[in-house]
């Protein structure tokens, strides 16, 4: 098959679909309606009409400021593209259709499923190296759409796919995931070819401009080291950013509601009547608990709401532990951070929150009326880079390329050559005293900290080297 034409058509009504324009050697242009959400879900603003950048160069990124035109881009494939083939690798309980041709090597499927997804091994799939619903979370996940799953010889839609919302995901330092069957079309109107087998659904469109395969992503973004601004280092991360945002948290859920929940004796009869978008509900809750946006309070009407879903169901103590002991165990499964510091916050959320359900559970219980969506944060100050790791892996400094020496006479700054020489791990295990990362701060305790510096005992993993020392020595020496 050529990438002309595809086995599967679109699902629904053509005429309804959002649309994303291509246009020729230039932005993506979406349908207003159509979400944005950044790569921890939270909803992207933008004026209309809206310009995403495809060639990689925009200062405004994801938004187009007509680089394209300076730079001269072209939005044709490249003949080194992978070559469009659509591969099936019959299993015992299904088919698994894969295209290496429209691939973005978000390595999704080997990650979390190296049974049967074998990464640099032939055969790449083996279709019976997990249970059926396992396969089908595997290929649902696929952002590219190259998966595909049928009980028989043909890609089956309703496996294959989820009934979403239009949407389009702006990926950390990598493409545009969009979900929600968005037609493509070129300026004219015409309907963009897809890959054979390829999902109608979802799909991976480049936004770094190197794909061999554009508008699709072929994981170019990888090679040409494309990254987008980094956030600013001062700023400690909240619960719901670390864990990776909406989008992980919504991946735990489901794993947790439909491969824990179902055949459990205890839990099952305790969720047999639960709405369809019960994970969805958790997830938004546990997004605005976490110190994300209030995606649960503004969907589904705050705690009161979760409150009421608790109301008389009399959860036994045995239930909850349940709950918990299988909620961390889909953590794992879903990829979340496992760094100490994160752990230790999450577990104690769901502690903490379940034990709250039961309370709230209970014959005869009134919870009290109209309390807020709790916020939950690191626990003790224990934040990520806040010690030194075990495995002696290096937390790097502010800088990728280290601080900067000032040049001969160049005075020393403190934001320029000072603040980079101490790592978030510095900060963050000097924060109960002072901030590091603050000038005035440092100022005050400058003979201390030289003083600490000289003598080798700060930081406590190792002294800095001499030239390290002689800079901040000629800061804290120069007038002020």
């Amino acid at each position: 098959m050529t990438e002309s034409s595809s086995a599967e058509a679109p699902r629904g009504d053509s005429t309804a679909r959002k649309r994303i324009v291509v246009r020729r050697d230039g932005p993506y242009q979406p349908d207003p309606g159509i979400a944005i959400v950044d790569h921890l879900g939270v909803p992207v603003t933008a004026e209309a009409p809206v310009r995403l950048c495809r060639c990689g160069q925009s200062q405004t990124r994801p938004f187009c400021d007509d680089s394209h035109v300076r730079r001269g881009f072209t939005g044709a494939k490249d003949l080194r593209r992978v070559p469009d083939k659509l591969d099936i690798y019959a299993g015992q309980q299904a088919h698994v259709f894969d295209n290496r041709g429209i691939c973005a090597h978000s390595a999704f499927c080997t990650d979390r499923l190296q049974s049967v997804f074998h990464l640099g091994e032939e055969p790449f799939i083996a279709p019976s190296g997990a249970r059926l619903d396992d396969l089908i979370n595997a290929v649902r996940r696929c952002p590219s759409g190259a998966l595909g799953i049928g009980i028989g010889p043909a890609r089956d839609a309703d496996l294959s796919d989820i009934d979403r919302p239009p949407q389009i995901e702006v990926s950390k330092d990598g493409p545009y995931r969009i979900t929600g069957a968005i037609e493509l079309v070129d300026e004219d109107g015409a309907p963009i070819a897809r890959n054979a087998g390829a999902s109608h659904e979802h799909a991976s469109l480049c936004r770094c401009g190197a794909s061999l395969n554009k508008p699709f992503c072929s994981g170019m973004h990888w090679s040409v080291g494309f990254r987008d601004p980094v956030p600013d280092p001062a700023r400690e991360p909240t619960l719901f950013e670390w864990a990776g945002g909406y989008p992980a948290l919504l991946d735990m859920t489901r794993i947790f509601y439909s491969r824990y929940v179902p055949e459990d004796p205890l839990l099952g009869p305790l969720f047999a009547e639960m709405s369809p978008d019960h994970p969805e509900r958790v997830a938004a809750w546990l997004s605005e608990v976490f110190g994300g946006p209030r995606l649960y309070t503004e969907r589904y009407g705050g705690y009161q709401r979760m409150v009421s879903q608790h109301i008389g169901k009399e959860i036994r103590p045995e239930q909850r532990a349940l709950w918990a002991t299988y909620m961390v165990q889909s953590a794992d499964d879903a990829g979340l951070p496992s760094d100490p510091e994160f752990r230790a916050a999450f577990v104690a959320y769901i502690e903490w929150g379940s034990r709250i359900a039961v309370e709230n559970s209970a014959h005869g219980a009134q919870p009290p009326p109209n309390m807020p969506v709790p916020r939950w944060w690191w626990v003790c100050n224990a934040t990520p880079g806040a010690r030194p790791a075990a495995s002696g892996d290096e937390i790097p400094a502010v800088g990728d390329a280290g601080p900067a020496m000032p040049g001969p006479g160049e005075a020393v700054r403190f934001e320029q050559h000072i603040r980079p020489l101490f790592r978030p791990m510095d900060r963050n295990s000097m924060l109960f005293a002072f901030d590091l990362w603050n000038e005035e701060h440092v100022r005050a305790h400058r003979r201390q900290i030289l003083a600490r510096l000289q003598a080798g005992t700060m930081p406590c993993d190792g002294a800095w080297p001499p030239e390290r020392i002689a800079l901040f020595e000629r800061w804290a020496d120069a007038p002020s």
